[in-house]
């Protein structure tokens, strides 16, 4: 998303570090105001070109809708955590970003609320390509004043967040008193005594403050977790094997999962060398929206990964199609040993010659899911009000975050709700114009009841 640029006039000879893009990554948890403070900042008059990178926790993505002017240089990742399964797709989309370099100054990488900054932030000191053109400038954590004791003891994510942060921004300081924020601000000092931390009411701070601060100290991340610099991937296992022309027989019992990815990847040898070698490019490919092969259907060496759908009881087997006889690796998303899965070619079982295993940290509570709804037609304002009323009256200690865009009877301009537990507010917001008046509702939480929501919601319809 681009403001007006300025011409640079400084006399001063440019490093090669001056040359790096500078990268700004901002997390809080759900419902803190990121999205406002990136609003605040995309309006200001600060003479800078940025592209934002946004990443959504939720079945259906509406915070690009949300965003001023988000025609623009503005990239959604809505298919799962940027700090875990679609890391690969961030390092996609900053090389994408890379090849128009001319069109912005900086990088603006906007979370998920349940997002650990660590991961992020460190795929600009791992990904040798990314360290040579981009810099992380610091990573800016939005704390809601109101809310955040309800998540600060018993949420790892949050914890993460402050702890990683070089700027903290305490937001909607008109909620609370000013005993409160005194409390707050030693709570987060006690976790993060070298972090900036700045008051605000709706997110609006100076841009100093937030943009071009050179905050991000490296040796005080390793200080704050050793493995930083540890590479994790979206595999939790990876093993060589050598194939013949033909077909390979994947077979997999009842796991965990209803499905496991898979990549087939090609090897010069089986070693372990060669393993280490082809796994941070396979994890970028891996990260990639999956073909799904069902129980006796087959699928090729390729840069897509498989997703073996694993429903229903028994055995089920899969065929890797081996074009030339050699040596390929297998990543899998989860353990082989708990789907008990066999390597099985020419009715001969095939053992991993070399193997590594991966252990991804980041792994969100699973009790917090996301519920999306999605109507065509208009809503009755009346019911609608009394109905999220009611519900965040009833449940909001277990609505994290609430957000929609709804189309509502008699208005042309659309309706956008933005909910943090007890706390909602819906204001108009642009026209529809030639848009279709479809309404989205998401709500993000633990315990959430799918049906009783959707039936609430549907029931709010305009006769």
């Amino acid at each position: 998303m681009t403001t007006a640029s300025t011409e640079n006039t400084s006399s001063k000879a440019e490093t090669a570090t001056d040359r790096l893009v500078p990268v700004t990554v901002l997390t809080g948890f759900l419902g803190s105001g990121k999205t406002t403070l990136l609003n605040y900042i995309l309006t200001a008059q600060h003479g800078k070109k940025i592209a934002v990178i946004e990443n959504e926790f939720g079945e259906i993505g509406i915070d690009n809708d949300l965003v001023i002017n988000a025609e623009e240089e503005i990239f959604e990742m809505n298919n799962g955590c940027i700090c875990c399964t679609v890391r690969g797709d961030l390092i996609r989309i900053l090389g994408s970003l890379m090849r128009r370099r001319d069109r912005f100054d900086a990088i603006l990488i906007e979370t998920t609320g349940l997002a650990d900054p660590a991961p992020v932030a460190q795929t600009f000191f791992v990904d040798d390509e990314m360290q040579g053109k981009l810099k992380l400038d610091g990573i800016v954590t939005m704390v809601d004043a109101k809310h955040v004791l309800l998540h600060i003891d018993d949420s790892k994510e949050c914890q993460e967040q402050l702890a990683f942060a070089d700027v903290v921004i305490l937001n909607k300081c008109d909620l609370v008193s000013p005993e409160t924020l005194d409390a707050l601000e030693r709570r987060i000092r006690s976790m993060n005594a070298v972090a900036r931390i700045i008051r605000a009411t709706n997110a609006e701070v100076p841009l100093d403050d937030v943009l071009n601060i050179g905050g991000f100290d490296l040796d005080r991340a390793l200080a704050t977790r050793p493995s930083f610099l540890e590479p994790e991937y979206p595999f939790e296992w990876g093993g060589t094997y050598e194939f013949e022309a033909g077909n390979v027989h994947l077979v997999l019992s009842d796991g965990p999962d209803p499905e496991m990815t898979v990549m087939a990847w090609k090897l010069p040898n089986t070693t372990a060398t060669a393993l280490a070698d082809a796994q941070d490019r396979a994890a970028v490919f891996f990260s990639a929206d999956a073909q799904a092969v069902r129980h006796g259907q087959g699928f090729e060496i390729s840069l897509v990964p498989a997703e073996l759908q694993l429903g229903g009881d028994g055995e089920k087997r899969f065929l890797l199609h081996i074009e030339l006889p050699g040596a390929y690796a297998l990543f899998t998303q989860h353990h082989p040993d708990e789907f008990q899965m066999r390597v099985v070619q020419e009715r001969q079982p095939c053992s991993a010659i070399a193997e590594h295993h991966y252990n991804p940290e980041h792994e969100h509570d699973e009790e917090i899911t996301s519920v999306g709804l999605e109507y065509d037609g208009d809503f009755d304002q009346q019911k609608l009000n009394a109905w999220l009323g009611d519900l965040l009256m009833t449940k909001g200690t277990d609505i994290f975050r609430m957000k929609g865009i709804i189309a509502i009877q008699g208005e042309n301009a659309r309706f956008v709700f933005q909910g943090v537990h007890m706390l909602f507010d819906g204001r108009p917001d642009r026209p529809w114009g030639d848009a279709p008046r479809s309404s989205q509702l998401v709500f993000i939480g633990r315990h959430l009841d799918r049906q009783a929501l959707n039936d609430g919601f549907r029931a709010c319809l305009a006769e």
